[in-house]
């Protein structure tokens, strides 16, 4: 758009924003009728330990949107001449998952628990064998159910229960609602009805009755909307929450809040059955649109859903490429010594293009890049290892390629559960992240790793808070019965640039031969954790 259409949308009120509340940014991105971003704000966090909780108290919640809409409120006045006082519809996302408890007077009971948190172990394991259904730590239900069971004084006075996404929507709105991705990561869903899971409600309002608990869960969860759903318009004082200064107009509607694996996969176009999106950074994830359900629970798969309900399946493995960075360093230290300037992109770009010049299956070479533990391999701990014999080949390349192919193993081995065992068919996969930055290389590994092809398009990198914002523009521009992938298809990703590599069949084959390594040397692994300290 030209600079005075775009400025001419803002004075009309014909923009939209989204919100997104990362791990470590808080980011507002304003987008035009055309959907694509015209400006965007930013504010960095991070999460505290405090008495053993990873946690973000409420009032960096509020500073932190304040100063994220305060930047992008300044670029929109100095590119465009004009003030930010409304827009079209607004949305808001954050991580998954979670436990933010309120009592009856809307006072928090306990420090907001992150996603991050794994003191619910024996929670996780209890509803998983009741339900027949995996339940991680991280879930709102995994926090709420090891809080009954460590007896915590506050769980009689719960009477609201939400994650950081919900209760941001609920004090700027007034209504404690959550869309569906979002709440899927709080407690089990039923697709065919769009809300939660009735029956597993039940078992679970059972064993609270026994316990002399006098609410339910219908009492203190959410109420589930999918996308397209009014969700409610902003109040005068959460109009003042978002912007102190009085400027930003109240009334404004809002799309139903979601996290942000569902707006990650709008922002991928990966809303609709047989497609999905990888996200491949410090953590990899994909994110398959299932056709059907599962047939069995497996405890390395999580079951979410899309934003319009849609069964979802995601393998999750904790480790990706913070390993992969640190060897890329040390190359980079060496460089410094022998007085070569090298800069970081340069670095990456050429370390990772020698990775193609290397064998097949990495010249028999084998790492692991485990800094944590990593819960598809059933190690609880991580140890990073990069182990040969004598009869491997040990050039750059091949050291490369290994480390890149490690980056994926995890995630594979969750993968051919659906792939194999579940027999999960799928066209094409979209990639996003850190792994993907360097053109053609991540992408082919992946390729060959998945078995399908992966796409990588240019606005992959636009992130949650673009997809929050896609989102809101669907609740307000949809057409009547118009499904959500038919509008992100036609009104948002139709012509967008890409490039896709399908699968290259000695790329296959090597990756099989990795890992068919990989996998024999886990007990390498395994021994590093239990010696090394």
């Amino acid at each position: 758009m030209e600079q005075l259409d775009i400025r001419a949308v803002i004075e009309g009120g014909q923009t939209v924003l989204g919100v997104e509340f990362g791990s470590t940014r808080i980011k507002a991105v304003l987008i035009g009728p055309d959907h694509t971003p015209i400006a965007s704000g930013s504010h960095a966090w991070e999460n505290r330990l405090e008495d053993g909780v990873w946690t973000y108290s409420l009032e960096a919640v509020w500073s932190g949107l304040q100063d994220s809409f305060r930047a992008l409120s300044q670029e929109v006045l100095a590119t465009y001449g004009v003030p930010l006082t409304t827009v079209g519809a607004l949305g808001f996302s954050g991580m998954m998952h979670g436990y933010l408890a309120f009592d009856a007077d809307d006072q928090l009971l306990a420090p907001f628990r992150t996603w991050r948190n794994t003191m619910t172990g024996q929670a996780a394991e209890q509803l998983t064998a009741l339900f027949q259904f995996n339940i991680p730590q991280r879930w709102s239900i995994a926090h709420l159910e090891q809080a009954i069971l460590n007896r915590e004084p506050h769980v009689a006075a719960i009477r609201h229960l939400t994650t950081l996404a919900g209760y941001v929507h609920w004090k700027l709105t007034g209504e404690k609602v959550m869309g569906i991705g979002e709440a899927s990561g709080m407690f089990p869903i039923d697709s065919a009805t769009n809300d939660f899971d009735a029956g597993r409600m039940a078992l679970y309002n059972e064993r609270l009755q026994l316990r002399g608990l006098l609410w339910t869960l219908s009492d203190i969860l959410p109420k589930v909307l999918v996308a397209g759903q009014p969700a409610g318009r902003l109040t005068e004082s959460g109009a003042r929450l978002i912007d102190p200064t009085g400027q930003l107009q109240a009334g404004i509607p809002l799309c139903p809040p979601e996290g942000d694996a569902g707006t990650g996969m709008v922002a991928t176009n990966s809303v609709a059955p047989r497609t999905g999106n990888v996200s491949a950074g410090t953590s990899v994830f994909a994110m398959i649109v299932l056709e059907r359900a599962l047939s069995k629970l497996y405890p390395e798969i999580d079951m979410v859903t899309t934003p319009t309900g849609k069964p979802v399946a995601m393998v999750h493995s904790n480790n990706c490429t913070s390993d992969l960075n640190d060897w890329v360093a040390l190359f980079g230290e060496v460089a410094a010594v022998l007085g070569v300037t090298v800069s970081q992109g340069a670095l990456f770009e050429t370390l990772y293009q020698q990775a193609l010049l290397g064998e097949a299956d990495g010249g028999g070479l084998l790492a692991y890049n485990y800094l944590s533990g990593e819960h598809l391999t059933h190690l609880e701990a991580g140890r990073p290892l990069f182990v040969r014999t004598p009869a491997g080949r040990f050039t750059l390349a091949n050291f490369m390629r290994t480390h890149l192919f490690a980056s994926l193993g995890a995630l594979k081995i969750g993968l051919d559960i659906l792939f194999e065992r579940e027999q999960v068919r799928i066209d094409q996969i979209l990639g996003h992240g850190g792994f993907f930055k360097t053109k053609g290389v991540g992408q082919r590994f992946m390729a060959a790793a998945m078995g399908v092809p992966v796409a990588v398009m240019e606005t992959a990198g636009e992130g949650g808070a673009w997809g929050i914002a896609l989102l809101a523009a669907y609740r307000l521009r949809k057409t009547e019965g118009q499904a959500l992938d038919d509008y992100l298809n036609t009104a948002v990703f139709a012509g967008q640039a890409g490039t896709t590599i399908a699968p290259d069949p000695a790329d296959v084959a090597g990756f099989m031969a990795f890992m068919a390594r990989y996998t024999a040397g886990l007990a390498i692994e395994r021994a590093a954790v239990d010696t090394l300290v």
